[in-house]
C-alpha cells in the first residue's frame, strides 16, 4: 500500500507547455531533487533536439536520467522503471516529497503504478517486425496494428517504431492484442502520487511549439543532427528533430521543408499527449499561466487530505 507519508509530485502536460520550469520552482520551493520521465532526453548526445534544460535550470535543481546514457545503449522502459524505483527509494530517505516531470506517458506511468506484465516476445518475431520495417515501411506496420488492436493504434506512441512493433510482437506471439494487457497487473509504491497538469488551448499549444523549434534551429541543431547522422540507424535517433533532417541530409527534401516537418510531428506528437493525459483521471489540471503559488497551495491541500489532517 502506498504511502501519504512520501509523495511523487508529477508535472505533465504537452511538450513546449512549460514543465521544465514548474518542476524547478515545485523543487527549490520543496527542497527536493527531480526525477526526469522524457525519455527523449536520457540521450547524452542528444541536446538541442530533445530541449534538454539548460546548464542555469540543471543547477537550479538537482535532476536525476537527464543525458544518463548513450545512444550506442539499448534502454527500455523496463529498465527504467527499475532505476526510477531504486532512485526513489533513496530520494524519499531524505525528502517527504520528490518531483517528477517528463511527457512521456508510459515512463510517467512505469514510475508510478508499474508496468503492465506482457508475455514474452520470441527475438526472431522481433526480427521478422524490423526487416518488415525496412522493407515495407513503418505505415505498413501502422496499418496491421489499427486492423487488429484499433485502442493501441489510438494509445500509443504510433509514430515510434519501436512501439509499434512492440505491440505487434506481443500480438503474433500471443495471438492476443496489446491492450488486453493492460491494466491487469498493479505494482503497489511506497508512495503516493499527485499528477499536476499544465494545459492552454490547442492554437496557443501549437504556436509555442513553432516558436521552440525556430530557437533550436537558431541554436544550432542543424549542426548537432549533422554530426549524429552516421548513426542514424540508431532507434533512439528515429525520433522527431532529427529524423527530418536526416531526410534532408540524404537529399530527398529541403531544409524548409524538414523544419515544417518537424513542426507538423512535434503538433502531432502533443497531439498524442493529450490524448493520453485526458485519461489522467486523478490529475489536477492549471492553465499553464497559473502562479505556482496556487498550484503549491493546491499540492499542500492534497498532502493534507492524504495524511487525514
Amino acid at each position: 500500500m502506498s504511502s501519504p507519508n512520501y509523495q511523487l509530485i508529477c508535472v505533465l502536460g504537452p511538450t513546449a507547455i512549460g514543465k521544465t520550469a514548474l518542476s524547478i520552482q515545485l523543487a527549490k520551493h520543496f527542497s527536493t531533487e527531480i526525477i526526469s520521465a522524457d525519455s527523449r532526453q536520457f540521450y547524452k548526445e542528444m541536446n538541442i533536439g530533445t530541449a534538454v534544460p539548460s546548464t542555469e535550470e540543471l543547477a537550479a535543481a538537482k535532476h536525476h536520467f537527464i543525458q544518463h546514457i548513450s545512444i550506442e545503449e539499448n534502454y527500455s522502459v523496463g529498465k527504467f522503471e527499475a532505476d526510477a524505483d531504486k532512485k526513489l527509494n533513496s530520494l524519499f530517505l531524505k525528502n517527504q516529497k520528490v518531483i517528477l516531470v517528463g511527457g512521456s506517458g508510459l515512463y510517467v506511468k512505469a514510475a508510478t503504478e508499474g508496468l503492465d506484465d506482457f508475455p514474452k516476445v520470441a527475438e526472431h518475431i522481433r526480427q521478422e517486425l524490423n526487416t518488415e520495417l525496412e522493407e515495407k515501411g513503418l505505415q505498413h506496420l501502422q496499418a496491421e496494428l489499427k486492423k487488429i488492436d484499433e485502442k493501441s493504434y489510438q494509445d500509443i506512441a504510433i509514430d515510434n517504431p519501436k512501439r509499434v512493433i512492440r505491440a505487434l510482437a506481443i500480438y503474433r506471439s500471443s495471438g492476443q492484442i496489446y491492450s488486453q494487457f493492460l491494466g491487469k497487473k498493479k505494482k503497489q509504491k511506497n508512495f503516493a502520487s499527485i499528477k499536476i497538469g499544465l494545459t492552454a488551448p490547442r492554437e496557443i499549444i501549437y504556436n509555442r511549439i513553432e516558436k521552440r523549434v525556430d530557437v533550436m534551429m537558431e541554436m544550432g541543431l542543424l549542426q548537432e543532427a549533422k554530426k549524429l547522422y552516421p548513426k542514424r540507424r540508431l532507434n533512439a535517433l528515429n525520433t522527431v528533430g532529427y529524423k527530418e533532417l536526416f531526410t534532408y541530409f540524404d537529399g530527398n527534401s529541403s531544409l524548409e521543408h524538414a523544419v515544417s516537418e518537424i513542426k507538423k510531428n512535434t503538433r502531432r506528437f502533443a497531439k498524442r499527449q493529450l490524448t493520453w493525459f485526458k485519461n489522467q483521471e486523478d490529475a489536477l489540471w492549471f492553465d499553464y499561466e497559473t502562479p505556482v503559488e496556487e498550484i503549491i497551495q493546491k499540492i499542500e491541500d492534497k498532502y493534507t487530505q492524504a495524511k487525514g489532517v
